[in-house]
Parts: C-alpha cells; structure tokens; sequence
C-alpha cells in the first residue's frame, strides 16, 4: 500500500492541529461565566491533542519542507482555521482590513515559498 505524500499528511495534520488549538485559546470566549480556572485547564486539555498532532507534523514535513516554511503553512492554515471559527462559531463577521491583513500574510508566504535564484 502507497503511503501518503508527505506534503499531504503535514498539511492534513497542522490543519487538525490548529483546529484543536483554535478551540484551546477562543472556544472559551463564549462561556465568560465559567471560573478562569476551569478554562485554563480544560484549554491545556484540549492543547494536548494539538500537540498530539502538531509535533509529528513538523517533524514529518521538516525535511521536505525547511522549519521557515513549516511556521508559514503553520501560519496560513491558523489564520484559515481562525478565520471559519471566528465566522461560524464565534458569530463575529471579518472585517474587509482583516481580510486585507490576512492576504498581506498570504502574500509573505509566497515570498517564503518562491524559489529565488
């Protein structure tokens, strides 16, 4: 049986990592009565399987992909992950400078990926 191509399981594991890690830092922010405690605890719970997830990535992809370009995919794919959350779960619209933002970042991680010569 074939394995998967690297690019792909790297990917497909920061995507569910940051998925897990969204929910961790903002999920709470809809639940403003709970006791800071208990978010902190149940946020490093759910941390945990981001980084279930997060490490094999990296070192999964470092190798086909440099550390710069890992903390770019990385990047990208949080600010998508947020973005969908903020949207559907957090009920707040993007703003059109956020949107703006968001694609100055898309356009610094061109500048990592291209291949200068």
């Amino acid at each position: 049986m074939p394995s998967l191509p690297v690019p792909l399981v790297t990917i497909g594991l920061l995507l569910a990592s940051n998925i897990f890690m969204t929910f961790a830092w903002y999920g709470h922010l809809k639940y403003k009565a709970a006791p800071l405690l208990v978010v902190v605890l149940v946020s490093w719970g759910i941390a945990f399987f981001e980084y279930l997830l997060q490490v094999p990535a990296n070192r999964i992809g470092h190798g086909h992909f440099s550390a710069a370009e890992l903390k770019t995919i990385q990047e990208v794919i949080t600010l998508a992950v947020f973005a969908a959350f903020s949207v559907l779960y957090l009920k707040e619209p993007l703003q059109w400078n956020h949107l703006i933002g968001f694609a100055l970042i898309g356009a610094g991680a061109f500048f990592i990926f291209h291949r200068w010569s």
